[in-house]
This record gives C-alpha cells, structure tokens and sequence, in this order.
C-alpha cells in the first residue's frame, strides 16, 4: 500500500521523478502528475483505467501562473477566477503548446483550476510545473475524500499520497467554459450556480453536463458509481417495489425503522445541503461495503449544492 504522509519534499521529489501522488483538495482528492510530462500524464490514464477520451483538469497555485497553462483567457473567465478562486472551480479555457493533447484528450482547449487546501498549493508553489490530476479513484467509481479512501483503491499502484485529512466541499468543482463572453456550465459541482450568477450579474442558461464526447471531465452519463446498482426515486415506494430484496437506504434526512441502521445513511439529519454534498461519496463507499443488494436512494432539493449532489445520484443511477 502507499505511505500516507505530509511530507512535501517527498511529494515534490517524487512528481520531479516523474511518479503518481495523490494530492487534497478542498472538493476530492487528485492524483497527480507533472502536467507538462507525457510520460507521468499517461500514468495517470493507466492507474485509474481511464480511458483517453476523458481530459484531465490541471492545477495551479495562482491566477498568475494561468499564462503559462493556457492562451486569449477572456475577461469574464478572469473575473470568475478572481472572485471562487481558490476554489471548487475548473475555468476551460485555450490550451497553451507546453500542455500536451494527451491531457486534453485531444481537444484545444484545458481545464484549470487553483484548489483551496493549503498543502497542495503549497505543493504547487514548490514546483515548476502544473499538476494534472483528476480524482484519484479507479475510473467511474465513487470519489475518494480522505486519504484511506484512496490507499483503499489505488495504494498498491502509487508511492506516496499526501494526507490533507477529509475534504471540505466533498464534491468535484463546477466546470465553466467561457465562450464569447456567455458563461456555460460543464459540470454542477461544489460551487452553487447562485453564487456565480450574483458574480457575473447575469442568469446561465447553458448548463450542458453530459456528452460521450466530452471536453471536460466528469461529463459521462454514467459516473461517480459504486459497485452496487444504485435506483433513485421516491424511497418509500422503492422500499414496497423491492420488499424482497437486501436493500440499503441514502436518504436526505429521513431515517428508515425497517432498514438496519448500517445499511442506511443520511446525508444531513438537519436538512442541510452543504453538509449532504461533503457526505454523499463517503455515504456510497460505506453502503457500498454492506451486505446488500441495492442502493434505494432519492434527489434532495435541487438549489444551491443540491444541484450537484442530483447530478451525481442521477450518473451513478445511470
């Protein structure tokens, strides 16, 4: 298994060597590698069983070092990055020649983002590179958001992962494109659609989050999956539909006297959404473990993070 640790200039000596580390974030952990090196990138598609057609996002420590990863950054991208960064955002913008087609899946443009936890930017200040890193869990299944989550699925394949504790969003950024200077939404993730549109004074009426063809990650129909089927609907009546079967329970808030306490999960008893975005993939990884057939589970209100939180039930019910 991995060493789990926080020893920086391990971490910077074994990226300099170009190895896979898993870093934190505020929204998941990554696993990391030099962005600019084909040879470390094309690890990263190998460890996770990712296939090439899904881009990577790259990480930086400041709006500032965006010049180096991408080219003609419009006005309205910057005020984005200014205003959430650090942050749970992914700006897709030109890619820059230094970052190599294999990070972007082909595509000319490149997802960026500054994460908001304090020991990967230190990390990043420590290096002359970006890091590309997408969530560090085999491909298609849940997000990790502690350090064991990680040592648990991918350990036996990485060096080292860097222990920044258990993430404080718990969910993936929100993914925007900038295009002629109208904002379109990618991916719903950590940051609430409200708050961008009181920054941009404007409502977003793009908001495309899936395509066999994506240009941005997480854009799959099927995604963020455990291995045991996942139905959403309204739970007391799935309960009555499989009367028969093992059944676990993700619920908003509701605790179900039928179903053993270990095989049910509230995402947040006071109804809170912030609070059932950073539970929701902890909440699949442990019911994922039960002796269970099925996952029942139903949308929480669909406002704020809510929005994300439907998004990922919704993939990993596909």
């Amino acid at each position: 298994m991995a060493a789990i640790g926080t020893d920086i200039e391990k971490a910077v000596s074994l990226l300099k060597n170009g190895e896979l580390i898993a870093i934190p974030t505020e929204t998941v952990y990554g696993l990391a590698a030099n962005a600019y090196a084909d040879d470390a990138v094309v690890k990263i598609f190998a460890a996770k069983d990712r296939p090439a057609f899904d881009p990577l996002i790259v990480h930086t420590h400041s709006v500032a070092a965006f010049s180096t990863i991408a080219t003609n950054i419009p006005d309205k991208a910057y005020q984005l990055a200014e205003a959430f960064m650090p942050g749970p955002l992914t700006l897709i913008l030109p890619k820059s020649p230094e970052i190599p087609l294999l990070v972007t899946s082909g595509n000319d443009s490149v997802g960026v983002r500054i994460p908001n936890h304090s020991l990967t930017l230190a990390l990043l200040r420590a290096l002359d590179f970006p890091l590309a890193a997408p969530s560090a869990n085999p491909f298609g299944y849940v997000s990790p958001t502690t350090a064991q989550h990680v040592n648990q699925q991918l350990g036996q394949k990485i060096p080292y992962i860097l222990d920044g504790g258990t993430c404080s969003v718990g969910i993936e950024s929100t993914i925007i494109h900038v295009v002629n200077n109208e904002v379109e939404i990618l991916r719903l993730g950590g940051l609430a659609l409200e708050e961008i549109e009181a920054v941009i004074g404007e409502k977003i009426i793009k908001i495309k989050t899936s395509s066999s063809n994506p240009t941005a990650p997480g854009m799959l129909s099927s995604h963020y999956a455990p291995r045991k089927k996942v139905i959403l609907g309204q739970i007391d009546a799935l309960l009555a539909d499989y009367k028969d079967a093992k059944v676990g329970i993700l619920s908003f808030e509701k605790h179900y006297k039928e179903v053993p306490g270990n095989q049910q999960v509230q995402l947040s008893l006071s109804g809170n959404l912030q609070e059932a975005a950073r539970n929701l993939f902890s909440a699949l990884r442990h019911l994922d473990l039960q002796p269970i057939d099925l996952i029942l589970t139903e949308l929480v209100p669909d406002e704020g993070l809510g929005r994300a939180v439907n998004d990922r039930l919704r993939r990993a019910a596909h």
